[in-house]
This record gives C-alpha cells, structure tokens and sequence, in this order.
C-alpha cells in the first residue's frame, strides 16, 4: 500500500485529542451544535440544521437500519446522532467518547431514552465484547485515531458476522502535492489533533486488512464543503461580538487557540480538491472465521 497519509510534524495522541474537545466545548458547541460534524446539502437551500440531521439520515438509509438492531457510535460527541438514530429508527445506540465535556453532555440524554448507552473510553482499548454491534460507525472520529488499523480491527472484532461498518472521513486527496501537505494538509492534522489523514485508497486498504469487504466509498466533497462557509462566517460574527472568543485567542495559555485558523484553512482545502470528505461501507464476511485480508 503506498503512503499517503498526511502525518502532522507534532505527534497527536489521544490525550492531546480528548483536551482539544474539553478545551473548546463551548466553541464547539456555538459554531458547530450538538451534532458536531458536517451538514450535507442537496439543493443548497436546506438551514445547516437540516443539513446536518441529512448527513446522519443518508448514513441510516445506506445502512438500512431495522428497529431493534444495535449500533456503536465511536466519536459519539455529544450524542445528538446517537439520539436522532434511536428517536427515527429504534434502534440500540452505545455512544463511546474520550472527551469528558461530550460524555457528560451525552449523559443528560440517556434518561429520555432507553434505548441510548454512552461510555467514556478509548475505541481502541474498547471493553466490547466479539460480534456486541450489528453495526458501528464512526462520523469523523477515525481521523482522530492513532492506530488507524486498529480503529479498523475493533470494528470488524465488535461487528457480528454480517454486521456493516460504516464511515464518514476526512480524507486527504491521493498523492497530494507538496503545496497541499504543506499549507493545507499537514496545518488541518496539527491544528485539529488528527494523528494522521488518509486517502481513500489507504482507508480500503486497512478495512480489507482488518478482514472487511468494502463495499465501496461515496465521495460527498462537493455536498459537505458549505459547512466551512457557514462555520467561518460563524466564527467570524463571533469574533466581532463576543469579547469571550477575543479574550480566548489572545490568551496564550489556550493549547488549542490555533484551530481558529483551521476553519477557513479546511475551506479551502475543499475548494482546491485537497482535501475530500467520503462515506465508507464495508461489510463482515458471514463466515466468522474468515482471515484477514493480507491486502
């Protein structure tokens, strides 16, 4: 497998991104909402709230979820996704974070819900059982882990024979230029505590790896990039009338102050192609004894 993961020049572990999202829970939560992550627009006319609940319905219909299936949100954030998927399809939702801010938000939600479970652990230390899930997905969290093989390996463990994975990634463009590692590529990974970001070729690679059969990958690039225009405007209108953003950034003890210059950097990676955004589905072979692929 060639190399093509964008690897910061500071190494980020997992510590480093469970204080990125304790430091910034309240920033998080004011540019982005409870569902942290990206929207995904259809006609360009959807608000980014109904952007974003399409992002988590397309993964639902791809996955076809049936009530009473059990599912791991990995990177659940604050479990906005994992409430909206039990609320809509009925179905079992474990929620896993390392951040405490997002866990103890998540929490607050599982007293409405019976069918919601969230867990403050690392996926890749994960204390589940073989075949626990019938599905697990993972809405931008792989980027954030480590060991990406591992990530990929916990997954295929957890899933029953049959079971669906399924992942919406950052992925970096396949053998990006110099320019793009340098200005674009390399700053998102380090401002944003992503251990590494990899291609759409590396991410089948490690599914096929961890023993899964891919079946296939939906680039949404040019239906996701609106989030960063909404994001950076966000941002800015903040900065101009909250003292407490202002106070944040010139306040040299803030260890993650610089990720506001990531915001219209990740813009522009979707604007130059440098960057793309996937939907990943891979599948557990019946047999549960199949060997890992040694692709």
């Amino acid at each position: 497998m060639g190399r093509a993961m964008i690897v910061p020049r500071e190494v980020q572990t997992s510590s480093a991104v469970a204080e990125h999202y304790d430091e910034l829970d309240p920033f998080y939560r004011e540019i982005w909402g409870e569902h942290v992550h990206h929207g995904l627009w259809t006609t360009g006319l959807e608000a980014p709230d109904q952007a974003v609940e399409a992002l988590v319905a397309h993964l639902a219909e791809t996955l076809v979820l049936q009530p009473g299936q059990h599912v791991c949100d990995v990177g659940c954030g604050y479990g906005a996704t994992a409430e909206w998927l039990s609320r809509r399809h009925g179905v079992h939702v474990t929620g896993v974070t390392i951040s405490s801010a997002q866990f103890k938000r998540a929490q607050s939600r599982e007293a409405a819900s019976p069918l919601l479970r969230f867990m403050r652990q690392d996926w890749l230390r994960n204390s589940f059982a073989e075949g626990a899930f019938d599905h697990v997905i993972a809405i931008e969290s792989s980027e954030h882990m480590p060991d990406k093989q591992r990530f990929f390996d916990e997954a295929f463990r957890t899933l029953r024979p049959g079971g669906k994975l399924a992942i919406y990634a950052w992925l970096a463009r396949d053998a990006a230029a110099p320019w793009e590692q340098r200005f674009l590529l390399e700053p998102i990974c380090r401002e944003g505590r992503l251990p590494g970001m990899g291609s759409e070729a590396e991410y089948r690679a490690w599914a096929a790896q961890a023993g899964f059969v891919v079946d296939g990958c939906e680039d949404l690039s040019a239906r996701v990039r609106r989030t960063w225009a909404h994001c950076t405007a966000r941002l800015a209108k903040k900065l101009l009338t909250n003292r407490e953003y202002r106070r944040y950034l010139r306040d040299a003890r803030s260890r993650n102050r610089i990720f506001a210059l990531s915001v219209p950097r990740i813009w522009s990676a979707y604007l130059t192609g440098s960057m793309r955004y996937g939907l990943l589905t891979a599948s557990k072979p019946l047999k549960a004894d199949v060997p890992p692929s040694s692709a």
